[in-house]
């Protein structure tokens, strides 16, 4: 799951513009969090967002494809899909789809700890 720092730097300081977006390295990548929670990562250069029911069909829509890594038996797809290109250029779309992706893990975070 490799990625630069300076691209998850990059991508960091665009968020910033909507919320105040921290991110931590893990395993090669990026996990990005607002409020404590992580709704985004960062993956061999390419940004993806916490997806749901609330928020799936859009990325399907799109043509935006799940992150997925090599599982021991097989692909593993993670609930994260790609963002796109002109999602990430227009900040009053972008803002929309990362609210949705924080609520989505907001959600997702509140539901393992009922567990």
């Amino acid at each position: 799951m490799a990625s630069s720092k300076d691209f998850c730097q990059s991508v960091v300081q665009h968020l910033n513009q909507l919320g105040p977006v921290t991110s931590r390295a893990m395993f090669g990548g990026y996990g990005l969090y607002l409020e404590g929670v992580m709704f985004a990562l960062i993956a061999y250069e390419v940004l993806y967002f916490k997806v749901g029911d609330a928020n799936q069909a859009d990325y399907i829509e799109a043509g935006m494809k799940p992150f997925t890594y090599d599982g021991k038996a097989k692909p593993i797809k993670m609930s994260y899909f790609e963002v796109p290109g002109w999602v990430y250029e227009d900040l009053a779309v972008l803002q929309l789809w990362m609210g949705k992706a924080h609520a989505v893990a907001r959600a997702a975070k509140h539901k393992k700890k009922k567990r």
